[in-house]
């Protein structure tokens, strides 16, 4: 099954906050199934569904080295953070050919509708941990490069257009 495309930045459904799921139905787990296709197609570490242009709270995080293990959440969101920061190289498709190292908190706790219509919470740490920050940063309308100062946010932007047309 082939994926649809990645939005192009800057496609102001990068810029605008998803809506939330109000079920996890089987046009919802399709949704997850897409993404995770094409999540490990780039290959990367997570999906938000805005990333495909679809305006819905679900994410898809899959850090671990065999794969398969990916966790899929509807209307994931932050309760609590560890102070202790952690350093990563983060990147999208939405933006290619250009990263930037971004600090984020190194552990989460997140709440979330599973797969089986449930909430949970689940702490994430590390990898894990930073990829979801950063797919909910895309769900809140928010890009990875909005973390860095103006004037780095500008020079990776610039570069970006230089790269892709």
């Amino acid at each position: 099954m082939a994926h649809r495309p990645y939005v192009k930045w800057p496609n102001k459904v990068l810029r605008t906050p998803a809506e939330p799921v109000d079920a996890i139905t089987d046009d919802i787990r399709a949704i997850w199934a897409e993404m995770i296709e094409a999540m490990d197609s780039m290959p990367g570490v997570g999906l938000a569904a805005v990333q495909l242009g679809i305006p819905l709270r679900l994410a898809v995080v899959d850090a671990s080295d065999e794969r398969g293990r990916a966790v899929k959440m509807a209307n994931p969101e932050i309760l609590h953070a560890s102070v202790k920061p952690r350093d990563h190289e983060e990147a999208s498709p939405n933006l290619p050919g250009v990263s930037a190292v971004i600090t984020r908190p190194r552990a989460v706790t997140v709440r979330f509708l599973n797969e089986s219509g449930e909430v949970e919470e689940r702490d994430f740490v590390d990898i894990w941990a930073t990829s979801v920050q950063h797919q909910i940063d895309h769900l809140n309308g928010k890009m990875y490069f909005d973390h860095l100062s103006k004037v780095k946010r500008d020079m990776l932007t610039r570069k970006a257009k230089k790269l892709n047309g």
